[in-house]
């Protein structure tokens, strides 16, 4: 496997051939994280997003992972989710489960979503509440350095516009410091209604992934994760940086074409 290794200001960034070399290292990658995390605390609690990450994600639902990892251990939730019906074809809970999910032997209960039902502020503190109470059971740990939840992983795809979760440039969630779960209702891309996890959260992970392939990726990337010197402008990607966790990018060479050396 070629495979390109860079240390960024405590960022680890992997960058890789092509599409299945990635989607290979991330399940090796996650699977390392599942093992740890369950020898630690018996449970793997991890959060995802949706678009394109999921697809590469499609590994882990293969041999041999599909029978080593310990999958009654998973604990899934949703770092972001659009407020439409399970079955919509926006729906992020529906491209997990289509093409994750339902390929894997993970306990029912251990899924949680949003209740689709809701509208987005309501739905977005009612899912605070769930995870409040599985802080409560020790199902998803409490951050060392913040009163947040700690989850042992979270996913991140990221936009051409350098979005992630649904944290877009210029808006008021990237100022959200007390809620874990805020709402988004005037998303700059469709559909407009949204719940999202806060950067105090994500960046209270034990481990965040952030995974972007493809060239119109490549700016996005490179203003994310490059020493940009005085420019002013930060993307939300930029400001993931986990207080005592670990951040890796998974990168194609595409995504990566314009990052410095």
């Amino acid at each position: 496997m070629a495979l390109e290794v860079l240390c960024k200001d405590q960022k680890e960034v992997r960058i890789h051939e092509n599409l299945e070399e990635l989607s290979t290292d991330l399940a090796d990658h996650i699977e390392q994280l599942s093992e740890a995390s369950i020898k630690e605390h018996g449970v793997f609690a991890v959060a995802l997003s949706g678009g394109s990450l999921v697809s590469l994600l499609r590994k882990l639902c293969e041999a041999p992972y599909s029978k080593t990892v310990e999958w009654s251990k998973w604990h899934i939730f949703w770092v972001d989710e659009r407020v439409v019906a399970k079955n919509h074809v926006d729906s992020n809970y529906k491209l997990v489960r289509d093409h994750f999910l339902s390929k894997l032997p993970i306990v029912p209960s251990h899924i949680h979503s949003i209740n689709d039902s809701l509208k987005a502020e309501e739905a977005a503190n009612e899912y605070a509440f769930v995870i409040r109470q599985l802080v409560k059971t020790r199902v998803v740990n409490v951050s060392d350095i913040s009163d947040c939840p700690k989850f042992d992983l979270i996913l991140l795809g990221l936009g051409p516009d350098g979005h992630v979760a649904s944290l877009f440039p210029n808006h008021s969630t990237l100022e959200e410091k007390n809620e874990w779960v805020t709402f988004v209702t005037n998303s700059p891309k469709p559909p407009p209604e949204r719940i999202t996890f806060t950067l105090p959260v994500i960046n209270s992970a034990a481990n965040v992934v952030v995974v972007a392939t493809g060239e119109e990726k490549a700016e996005a990337v490179h203003m994310a994760i490059d020493d940009m010197g005085h420019e002013c402008t930060i993307l939300p990607a930029r400001l993931i940086q986990p207080g005592a966790g670990k951040l890796v990018w998974f990168l194609d060479n595409k995504a990566a074409s314009k990052l410095t050396s």
